[in-house]
């Protein structure tokens, strides 16, 4: 660590990133700067946990091909940010509750948290980040459970990336479990707003349309070789 003074903080993204783009990268990269410059956090590293074939979600190509474009893109862009491949290559759908509980374990017991200057190892600080969409989706019970809504929020925490025309942190102070948490989940602003999604990708490629700077050129290589998302 550079400041033994500060909470040392490792950063993870759950999601499909099928396919990957600037916006998920940009989420990082908004977070760090929130934790670093507005909270006494030191960012050690970041981690995207793509799902598993096992979510069975529409668009979803094979983790396979999913892990590669992570992995592709973070080569490209970053020299902080990783991937995780434990998720991807599970059978069954992993609950997000269970993969940060795999990253405490991986971080925290296996490890023994991060070493400081006086060589003493300090436990590391998990939080996931998330986009304003993804928090609203855990405010519907039907798709996320209280059990784990209580997990995750005391134990880890999240990074929210606010997007246009939601205002999260009302949203969160009407809810009656996220309410109790809220020293634990920290807004960040986009200050230059970016509504590029996966969605929208796919939905250029099977129209024939261009999706050069989207999301980083290896990752638009390995798309087009493979024939991913035409169908």
């Amino acid at each position: 660590m550079r400041d033994d003074t500060k909470i040392p903080l490792v950063l993870i993204a759950c999601g499909s990133f099928s396919p990957i783009t600037y916006l998920h990268l940009r989420m990082f990269e908004m977070a760090a700067d929130s934790a670093e410059k507005e909270r006494e956090m030191e960012v050690l590293g970041g981690y995207y946990s793509p799902v598993s074939d096992g979510y069975k979600k529409k668009g979803l190509v094979r983790s396979k091909d999913r892990l590669k474009m992570c992995e592709l893109a973070c080569e490209e862009t970053s020299s902080w940010v990783m991937i995780d491949a434990w998720e991807a290559l599970q059978e069954e759908h992993t609950r997000t509750a269970i993969v940060l509980d795999h990253f405490n374990y991986e971080i925290n017991q296996i490890r023994g948290g991060v070493y400081v200057k006086t060589g003493e190892k300090k436990k590391v600080k998990i939080m996931l980040v998330v986009g304003s969409d993804l928090l609203q989706s855990m405010m519907r019970q039907v798709v996320w459970e209280e059990k784990d809504l209580h997990h995750i929020f005391k134990y880890y925490g999240c990074f929210v990336i606010e997007r246009e025309e939601v205002d999260v942190l009302s949203e969160i102070s009407k809810h009656n479990i996220l309410s109790m948490y809220q020293n634990n989940i920290i807004i960040v602003k986009q200050w230059i707003y970016n509504n590029i999604s996966s969605t929208k990708i796919r939905f250029c490629i099977q129209n024939g349309l261009s999706i050069k700077y989207l999301l980083p050129d290896s990752v638009l290589q390995y798309i087009y070789q493979n024939k991913l998302y035409l169908a």
